[in-house]
C-alpha cells in the first residue's frame, strides 16, 4: 500500500464558511424559481438528511438544483473578499503542511472564487492545487478525473469533506474518508454512513489523518 501523500480538502462547509451565504442567497432568489425560502426547521432537516432524499422532500429537480446553485456561486463570488474560515482552520491547514503533505481543495466551486478566498485569508501558499469539477450526486466521477490528471492514486489521498456525498464518494473510489461535523450535514446523519474518522474541530482533523495511517499498518 502507498503512504498517504495528499490531504484533499472540500471547500465549502469545510474550509470556507459558506452555509449560511448560501441559504441566506437561496432564501432571497427562492420566488424566482418558484420555490418557497427556507425556515430554520427546514435548514435541521437538510443537516440530517441525504441529498438525494432532499430532493424528493422538496420535490425539486436535478436540473432546477443545479440552476440555482450556479446562481448561488455565481452570487458568492462577489462576497469573497469578505469571505471568512472556519476559526480554526488556517491554523489547522498550516501544521498538516508543515508534516510534509501536499495539500490541495477540491471543489464543485469555481478555482477563481477558491483562489480569491485563500489569498485574500493568507492561505494560498498552503495549498499545492486546487481543482473544480461540477458534479451533484457524481462526485466519484470528479475524483476519478482529478486522479487521471493529477497522476494520483487513490491509496494516496484522504479527503475531508462536510456531506454525506463525500462519504459516498470516497466509499466508491477507496479514499479515506473524515468527515467534520461543522459544516452542511449534522454528526449523526454523517455517522450512519461509517465515515474512516470524524472531526468534530479543526484542531483534531491532524489527529484523525494519523488514527487512518495508523489503521493501515
Amino acid at each position: 500500500m502507498l503512504p498517504i501523500k495528499y490531504i484533499l480538502f472540500d471547500f465549502d462547509g469545510t474550509v470556507a464558511d459558506t452555509i449560511d451565504l448560501a441559504i441566506n442567497i437561496y432564501n432571497r432568489i427562492a420566488q424566482e424559481y418558484d420555490r418557497e425560502p427556507l425556515s430554520p426547521e427546514d435548514k435541521k432537516i437538510i443537516a440530517g438528511g441525504r441529498a438525494q432524499d432532499m430532493l424528493k422532500l422538496f420535490n425539486m429537480s436535478p436540473q432546477k438544483l443545479s440552476i440555482i446553485m450556479l446562481r448561488i456561486k455565481k452570487e458568492i463570488h462577489e462576497h469573497m473578499p469578505g469571505l471568512p474560515p472556519f476559526e480554526g482552520i488556517p491554523e489547522s491547514v498550516r501544521d498538516i503542511k508543515n508534516k510534509g503533505y501536499q495539500l490541495a481543495i477540491i471543489t464543485s466551486n469555481s478555482r477563481s472564487n477558491v483562489n480569491l478566498f485563500l489569498k485574500n485569508n493568507g492561505m494560498d501558499q498552503e495549498f499545492d492545487f486546487v481543482y473544480s469539477g461540477k458534479s451533484i450526486f457524481g462526485k466519484d466521477k470528479v475524483f476519478k478525473r482529478m486522479f487521471h490528471k493529477k497522476e494520483i492514486s487513490p491509496e494516496e489521498a484522504i479527503y475531508i469533506g462536510d456531506e454525506t456525498r463525500d462519504i459516498e464518494a470516497c466509499k466508491k473510489v477507496g479514499i479515506p474518508i473524515i468527515s467534520v461535523t461543522w459544516g452542511m450535514n449534522n454528526p449523526k446523519i454523517l455517522s450512519t454512513l461509517n465515515p474512516d474518522q470524524m472531526a468534530h474541530s479543526p484542531q483534531e482533523i491532524i489527529g484523525c489523518i494519523e488514527k487512518i495511517i495508523t489503521s493501515r499498518l
